[in-house]
């Protein structure tokens, strides 16, 4: 199964895309997506949807799993996040991807077993469970990652639990 993980802000989003097949998840890719704080918020959507739609095209995700807004103390930078997050999820909608949808807190528990972790136990883990020669340089790359692995562990879950009730 191919995960697309995204880390969803406005100014950077992360997103990392991942292969889940039995025990085995492995990295096929992750960036970071920039708009500029001097551009209209509009034209920030615009791009943020351009660009998360031409990687699902080009990749083909079996699903999108994206970080839930859990709470923010800046209600503007909340409302900025969930109209980021709102392009995205079109993104998806628009091309029949699946949509998963995890808090941080669940990230963090799945990919570290601790759902307090910071970020270098994050990153940490990342590469230690996708087995990469080095760490994403960049926390919004490594938690769209993470968000990928929640996502793969949690999907593996639901299967075992539908087949012990079939």
């Amino acid at each position: 199964m191919k995960i697309l993980g995204i880390d969803p802000g406005t100014a950077r989003i992360g997103w990392g895309l991942v292969e889940s097949s039995g025990d085995r998840v492995e990295s096929l890719g992750y960036g970071l997506i920039k708009t500029h704080q001097a551009t209209l918020p509009e034209k920030r959507l615009e791009q943020i949807f351009s660009k998360i739609s031409a990687i699902i095209i080009s990749e083909k995700p079996d699903l999108l799993a994206i970080e839930r807004l859990f709470f923010c103390r800046n209600a503007l930078t909340a409302m900025a996040v969930s109209e980021a997050r709102g392009v995205i999820l079109l993104a998806a909608s628009q091309n029949k991807t699946e949509i998963a949808e995890y808090t941080p807190m669940q990230i963090k528990e799945a990919v570290t077993g601790f759902g307090r972790a910071d970020k270098k136990q994050m990153t940490e883990m990342v590469k230690m469970i996708l087995k990469l020669k080095e760490a994403p340089k960049i926390d919004d790359t490594a938690d769209a990652l993470g968000v990928a692995i929640c996502a793969s562990g949690c999907h593996k879950l639901k299967q075992r639990i539908e087949i012990s009730h079939a």
